[in-house]
């Protein structure tokens, strides 16, 4: 079935990706307070140093992901598959293809902050090779967040 899954950069600016970002921000709202959510809308998603990754299956799309890159350093933002189609591979797929992207834009190491209540999520990136930091960037301490890095 992943066979079959196609990953493009695109404009999130689009309705049937806007759904998911909204599907997004509906699930962390749930999860964490608002101080502990780190999303970027999706006009910040655009422009220089920024890749805008949606995985499709049959056009319809089922996850996206985004790396924002900073001389030779990526940040992973807004993954997201819908519970009704996670199990089937297309994180792994997003999570390979948003780190080619930034070894492509010339970044050596890829970071993300993720909440401590997506076992899934924190699951994913541990089998892909990342290990838990200290806060980066603009992050500080919360314990809700776990920051993690992979060299690329």
């Amino acid at each position: 079935m992943t066979d079959q899954v196609r990953i493009a950069s695109e404009p999130p600016d689009q309705p049937d990706v806007l759904a998911l970002l909204a599907a997004s921000d509906a699930l962390m709202a749930s999860l964490y307070p608002a101080e502990s959510n780190h999303m970027l809308s999706p006009a910040e998603l655009m422009g220089p140093g920024r890749t805008f990754l949606v995985a499709r299956l049959a056009g319809d799309a089922v996850g996206c992901g985004a790396v924002v890159v900073d001389g030779r350093e990526a940040e992973l933002k807004r993954m997201f598959v819908p519970a009704s189609q996670r199990g089937r591979g297309f994180g792994r797929r997003l999570l390979g293809a948003a780190e080619d992207a930034a070894r492509a834009a010339g970044a050596v190491v890829i970071r993300l902050e993720t909440g401590v209540a997506q076992p899934e999520a924190i699951g994913l990136y541990r089998a892909a090779g990342y290990v838990e930091r200290g806060p980066f960037g603009a992050y500080g301490p919360d314990p809700l967040s776990l920051f993690m890095e992979k060299p690329l």
